[in-house]
């Protein structure tokens, strides 16, 4: 197996992560730094010590509010991640709009004082409303695919993904899941990889948790998974834990699966971010399976689409972008973490005669990274594959 070069990605995450080991005076120069500035610099452009004073109090009071609720995360079990690298991005980011608005209040005091109020305040429920709610918003996408190389008529097949689950400890999320899982009541349920989070990858209690979590999902048609980036799952931690549940992880492996009176042929192939490795394997794979047999392929990465559509892949499930977790609405995505960067960043889509499905997943990334979720609910997927025309 080819060993991929740096993700850029991976490397920002790892530079996130320094500042949770900083101690709290470190952590509090910023915000002192920044509170001191603003209200100079507000005090000169209003020539008025008291308005200085005024927005400099506003600022601290903001990061003292910032730094209670993102401490109280863990507290609560809402979410498990470092709170200082959050708080130092968010709390730059406060200051540097208290400093641009400062130019804006020397021609025009007032509205430049509303529009600074307003926009603290929206960053403020923004951060409320992403760590606590959305991030617990689980939706269902039911996705319906015809295909003529199913008995026609014949039984539908449903198959659950789910994807990026990213466990540090179990929460409301998770502990919601299996009944979730149970009533969509799937003949399939496929893992598209990122079991735990890359902060707690190692943590006993987290893959205690884990296992807790998955013996709970059942399915007459067994459970099917896939490893996620390399970073994130280690096999040699998890391949016992899925192995000691029945889970079957498929490493660059194709199986053929009755479902009734349906048959398909389910294939995983392992994540290197090389997509010419990947695609190699993929077409190895494909040698092996009869030409009219549906094929469900199990990746990681959409970025293996190109390839999968060439080689008449008949549907692929993948995750790894989170929908890139936090949306602008209008305009989706931000940052995906794909070669494609918004091809295919979630949802989804068709080339040629290949159906690809991109989950926004469950979990939220690790390491430093703000455990939220804007405009970008967390997704179980539900395909039903039926038959169309004349079937097999």
């Amino acid at each position: 197996m080819k060993v991929p070069g740096v993700n850029p990605f991976h490397t920002l995450l790892l530079l996130t992560e320094k500042p949770a080991g900083w101690a709290s005076w470190q952590i509090a120069l910023l915000p002192l730094a920044l509170t001191a500035a603003s209200g100079l610099v507000w005090a000169n452009a209003t020539s008025n010590p008291v308005w200085g004073w005024t927005v400099a109090l506003g600022l601290l009071t903001l990061a003292l509010a910032d730094w209670g609720w993102l401490v109280s995360l863990p507290r609560r079990g809402i979410s498990f991640g470092a709170p200082q690298p959050p708080f130092l991005a968010l709390t730059a980011f406060r200051g540097l709009i208290t400093l641009v608005a400062a130019f804006f209040a020397s021609r025009r005091l007032h509205p430049a004082l509303a529009v600074l109020a307003l926009v603290q305040t929206v960053l403020w429920v923004l951060m409320v409303y992403g760590t606590q709610v959305e991030p617990y918003r689980l939706q269902v996408t039911r996705l319906e695919i015809p295909t003529p190389k199913f008995l026609n008529p014949g039984t539908p097949v449903h198959i659950l993904q789910l994807s990026d689950l990213h466990v540090e400890r179990l929460t409301r999320r998770e502990r919601a899941l299996p009944s979730l899982v149970a009533e969509l009541a799937p003949d399939v349920i496929v893992l598209t990889g990122d079991f735990l989070s890359t902060s707690y990858n190692q943590d006993p209690q987290a893959l205690a948790d884990l296992r807790a979590l998955l013996a709970q999902l059942n399915a007459p048609g067994r459970t099917y998974a896939v490893w996620g980036t390399i970073e994130v799952d280690l096999p040699d931690l998890l391949r016992p834990v899925l192995g000691d549940l029945g889970i079957i992880v498929l490493e660059d492996r194709a199986v053929e699966v009755a479902l009734g009176d349906q048959h398909l042929w389910l294939m995983g192939v392992s994540c290197t971010r090389d997509p010419v490795a990947d695609g190699a394997r993929l077409r190895a794979l494909l040698a092996n399976v009869p030409q009219d047999a549906f094929t469900l392929l199990l990746h990681h990465m959409p970025d293996l689409m190109p390839q999968a559509a060439s080689q008449g892949v008949d549907l692929f499930l993948a995750g790894h972008t989170h929908g890139g977790q936090w949306r602008i609405p209008g305009f989706g995505a931000i940052v995906t973490s794909s070669r494609y960067w918004k091809r295919y960043e979630a949802g989804h889509y068709t080339q040629g005669d290949t159906h690809l499905y991109v989950s926004r997943g469950i979990g939220m990334e690790g390491f430093g990274a703000p455990r939220a979720r804007l405009f970008c609910p967390p997704e179980v997927v539900s395909v039903t594959l039926v038959g169309k025309g004349e079937g097999r």
